[in-house]
């Protein structure tokens, strides 16, 4: 039995409702708490980190700016997606490559608007850390024990036939008429009906991301959160870390004039790979710490449609359910991902009624994601003096690799039987043979010309046991100051191929492991 598998949907509303969670917008007073240790995020690095130490018997305060929200709260409508992601402009201006990110801002964090993905990485990319990143002890043997162990518990398992969908279907059949050898990918969905809105967060809360799984497990054993506390302020003192200043905010996210303060032995930032930066150079750690904010990599996606003679319904199932691996030792990854129908729409050439039959025929699309591992092309940057910015720019090889991407997707369309592609470039808006999709991997195409996305940004708090080359050690720690950790994707020195998001449950796990070893008793 997983985590979640014994949890129902009156079960869930009683722990997100209990005495334990505190939310902030509610809150009328200032308010101080203690524990002895302090999570900043419940995402999949945070929450694992929490439910590995509470487990063990450590009192721990977890920490979310959103809110706490189940499966009859979301799912069916674009509105709710306010509630639970945030908006780009609350990230940082933007500089360089126009690139869309989607970044969780409710209990789960990103897990929540996620796939329910659940990949181990290739052991090859975990066995280059201690080579090439100077991380010793931490490769694939290392990170077994903890990947066996939460696949168990949240139930990770390939996609089942009554959830497969058309959608996978096509691209399980193209790439093997083309042949490119694939799989069915892996997900923590215990009971999954393929709704197919994961996107939006599971009107079932079958897709096991943290708000249904390591956040009420901890909750149950004894952890405390308070939602909708922004993390404003880590408290600093004779070198160690000591605890965080939040403000307190409303449903919508505006300052309520209401503060809390948490004083803890030892403090997890967990926030992501674009907010943890953030809030550490805010609290003065930049210095000295030349890595951090750098390296960021977006894992550039580009989505692929493709019109067939008859119907696909690609809603129906599971968004993302087969994977093309023939091409991840290039850095490619193709994969079925059909997204909402708002979200479809920019990839369908044509204005006015033109655009209007287009979609019309929305039963007929199939939709595939054309993603790279992308080199460290992007940097965050904040201080206490200045407002955040995020800078990415997609190298030259990056770009000629995503056009490699985008054209093997459009083969394999056509080898399924596509009548027509739509490879979301804006000087070359549909595809009518083979030939002109082999054409664009030799094509001189700007980046500015793609229409992207970013999934899974990595890297800006790296690790490496030599300061000069990470912000953090092999445990997590900070570099330079006691009792300050990371777990979450920052950490992650290099792209692993899929996505990181069961890496970083395991390297929170871990991290969690090791703090217990030097807490004493619960406060």
């Amino acid at each position: 039995m997983g985590v979640g598998s014994n949890r129902s949907a009156e079960r869930l509303r009683a722990v997100a409702s209990s005495e334990r969670v505190h939310d902030g917008a509610e809150l009328q007073r200032d308010v101080s708490d203690r524990a002895q240790v302090c999570v900043i995020g419940t995402g999949a690095g945070g929450a694992s980190a929490a439910f590995e130490l509470v487990r063990r018997g450590h009192s721990v305060i977890l920490i979310e700016e959103g809110g706490y929200h189940l499966g009859g709260d979301l799912g069916f409508e674009a509105e709710p997606e306010a509630a639970v992601a945030r908006e780009p402009a609350a990230l940082g201006r933007a500089h360089g490559t126009a690139i869309g990110l989607k970044v969780g801002r409710c209990v789960g964090g990103t897990t929540v608007l996620g796939a329910g993905t659940c990949e181990r990485p290739p052991d090859e990319a975990l066995d280059a850390w201690p080579v090439q990143h100077d991380l010793a002890g931490l490769d694939a043997a290392a990170l077994q024990p903890y990947f066996d162990r939460i696949e168990q518990e949240l139930g990770v398992a390939s996609v089942p036939d009554a959830t497969f969908g058309r959608n996978g279907e096509l691209l399980e059949l193209g790439a093997k008429s083309a042949g490119h050898a694939g799989e069915r990918v892996k997900r923590a969905a215990l009971g999954c009906l393929g709704s197919g809105v994961c996107h939006l967060g599971c009107p079932q809360d079958a897709k096991q991301a943290m708000h249904v799984s390591f956040v009420p497990d901890a909750l149950d054993a004894g952890a405390s959160l308070y939602t909708r506390a922004r993390a404003t302020e880590l408290l600093i003192s004779q070198g160690r870390a000591f605890g965080v200043t939040c403000a307190l905010v409303d449903a919508a996210g505006n300052p309520t004039g209401r503060r809390l303060r948490v004083v803890a032995e030892r403090v997890v930032v967990a926030c992501g790979s674009l907010l943890t930066p953030m809030l550490l150079a805010r609290s003065g750690l930049a210095g000295g710490r030349p890595h951090l904010g750098r390296h960021l990599r977006l894992h550039p996606t580009a989505r692929v449609t493709a019109r067939f003679p008859g119907e696909v319904r690609g809603w129906a199932g599971v968004p993302e359910a087969y994977a093309v691996r023939a091409l991840e030792p290039e850095g490619i990854s193709i994969r079925s991902h059909f997204p909402r129908p708002e979200d479809l729409a920019p990839a369908i050439p044509g204005v006015g009624e033109l655009h209007k039959e287009a979609m019309s025929r929305i039963a007929r699309l199939a939709s595939f994601t054309a993603t790279i591992r992308d080199e460290p092309s992007g940097r965050v940057r904040a201080s206490r003096r200045r407002a955040s910015t995020i800078r990415y720019r997609l190298r030259e090889a990056d770009r000629r690799r995503l056009l490699r991407a985008i054209g093997v997707a459009a083969e394999i369309a056509f080898a399924a039987g596509a009548e027509e592609v739509y490879p979301g470039i804006r000087s070359l808006p549909r595809l009518s043979t083979p030939d002109e999709a082999r054409s664009l991997a030799g094509a001189r195409t700007p980046a500015r010309d793609l229409a992207l996305e970013g999934w899974n940004p990595i890297g800006t708090a790296r690790m490496a046991d030599d300061p000069k080359k990470g912000v953090t050690d092999a445990t997590g720690q900070l570099h330079g100051l006691r009792d300050l950790y990371v777990a979450d994707a920052s950490l992650l020195p290099a792209s692993i191929g899929p996505s990181p998001q069961l890496t970083v449950m395991a390297l929170g796990r871990r991290i969690g492991e090791l703090l217990s070893s030097g807490l004493g008793a619960p406060l």
